[in-house]
This record gives structure tokens, sequence and C-alpha cells, in this order.
């Protein structure tokens, strides 16, 4: 499933789905968005990426999680009764992303998304994809999920790196 902005031809809206990280609102486009589930305890994968916290067992897959405070922020995001796992799906690939909350099912005009301030794209930043402007209310950033999984992938090279 790709990693796209889903847009509907007749309306030109996009439905994304927003997530409370850190304080912050993320949205995830709902195209790549298979569930979201309560948070549970991950199981540890001895030697796996330092982005992967573990796994958990979801109907029998198992779904590699990722804590989306720390993969953007450096700040784990601490399980409560709100906290939730994203499970979502890019280029065949699943993975869980834990989230500090579940907000809500939002739905855009595609007019209303803008690329990134140009000189974030330019020193490098590719973790936001798009961003909604909301009057009266900060903008939302729309995740990219293969920068996401980029960085898990990153992870490994870093990790083989210090062991060296």
């Amino acid at each position: 499933m790709p990693d796209a902005i889903s847009i509907t031809s007749a309306e030109n809206d996009v439905t994304l789905g927003c997530f409370e990280v850190g304080g912050r609102l993320i949205a995830i486009d709902v195209v790549n968005v298979r569930e979201v589930v309560r948070w549970q305890p991950v199981t540890p994968l001895p030697k796996s990426p330092a982005l992967i916290d573990g796994v958990v067992d979801l109907r029998g897959i198992l779904v590699p999680v990722v804590d989306l405070g720390r993969a953007l922020n450096d700040r784990k995001v601490d399980p409560s009764s709100a906290t939730r796992i994203v499970v979502t799906e890019t280029n065949g690939l699943i993975v869980g992303l834990t989230v500090d909350s579940a907000v809500e099912v939002l739905q855009v005009g595609a007019a209303s998304m803008e690329d990134p301030p140009p000189l974030a794209t330019h020193a490098g930043y590719e973790a936001v994809r798009a961003v909604i402007r909301r009057p009266d209310s900060e903008p939302i950033m729309v995740l990219s999920l293969e920068y996401l999984i980029e960085s898990v992938y990153r992870s490994v090279l870093t990790d083989r790196e210090d062991a060296a």
C-alpha cells in the first residue's frame, strides 16, 4: 500500500487520523492506518533496531512497535489509559506506532495541505510530508511513514557503528 496522501477525486478531500505525540498533533493518512488498538506491553526483540521497542501479537500477527514520541522527539511515550498503538501499513510493511492518544479523524480539503517550509526540507528534514493550517489552532503535521521506516533502518546502522 503506498504511503501517499489519498485524495478523493469527487470532493478533493483528504482523510487523516490525528494523534497526540508529545503535546503535538501528528496526522497519518487513513489509507495507511489498518487499526488503532489500546496500548499493551511489547515483547522486546533481542538485538532489534534501536527504534523498535519490540512486538505485539495482534490476532496472530506479530507487529513491530515503534514509540513515535522517541522516534520524532526523543521523548518516550509514557503509557496511560489513553495511550494507543496505531497499526500502519506502507509498502507492504506493517508497523505499530505508540502514541499518547488518538484524537480524531479529520477530513480536510487538499488545498489546505502545504509543503513543509523550504528551510526545513533543504536542511534534510523529511519527517513531515505536509502541514495542515487551521484557523485559530496549531498546524497539524502529516507524518511521512517512509521517513519513519528509513529512521528504523538508520538506527540499525547507528547501532552497528556504536558496536564497532
